[in-house]
């Protein structure tokens, strides 16, 4: 039996001005599903993303296949499960063992709202800089276009401008091709 859910999904990047002024308003009006910090480490792949997720604010993990690439269309399949926090180091042995390499984002800054039937993540990380995700979830692919439809009515009202394929395909190509990892991150807890 499949078990996978399918996201659809927009990005939009923006200065801190932008991420105060969305913050400001989200918090006025929307419902605040809290803070979600994380680290994730993200699993260079050809097509898919595997990525490990340390919940760092709520003490979880999970590990995450979107079988869709960043770039590659704005929905993405997806299979996840949850782990116990202490295996994040686990995961991550077993798929540097198979010959994954990793680029780990050590701190993502996030909190999440609901607004007009879309999860928003307004975001800060090392890589993205001030960023947020905006997305509905679907069962089925023939949602997609209403999904796509409701996302692009709130970014419009937030005045978010959402990033092109072309320009997400080409920042993450240019992030996996210059990206450095940290030598040192914190303990797993």
């Amino acid at each position: 039996m499949k078990q996978s859910n399918i996201e659809v999904e927009f990005r939009s990047r923006f200065d801190k001005a932008k991420y105060d002024e969305v913050l400001d308003f989200l918090e006025k009006n929307a419902k605040d599903l809290g803070v979600d910090d994380k680290r994730v480490w993200f699993f260079v792949m050809p097509d898919e993303l595997l990525k490990v997720t340390h919940n760092t604010s709520k003490k979880t993990a999970k590990i995450t296949l979107k079988l869709t690439k960043i770039g590659h269309g704005s929905s993405f399949e997806e299979v996840e499960f949850p782990i116990n926090e202490q295996d994040v180091g686990k995961a991550i042995e077993v798929f540097t063992a198979i010959g994954h390499k990793y680029l780990v984002e050590p701190t993502i800054l996030r909190h999440d709202f609901e607004y007009k039937g879309v999860e928003l993540a307004i975001k800060y990380s090392k890589t993205w800089g001030y960023h947020a995700e905006l997305e509905v979830l679907i069962n089925s692919k023939e949602h997609e276009k209403e999904a796509e439809k409701k996302i692009r009515a709130v970014a419009d009202e937030l005045s978010i401008e959402i990033m092109s394929e072309e320009e997400l395909l080409k920042f993450t190509q240019d992030v996996e091709a210059t990206y450095v990892n940290p030598t040192e991150l914190p303990p797993i807890k």
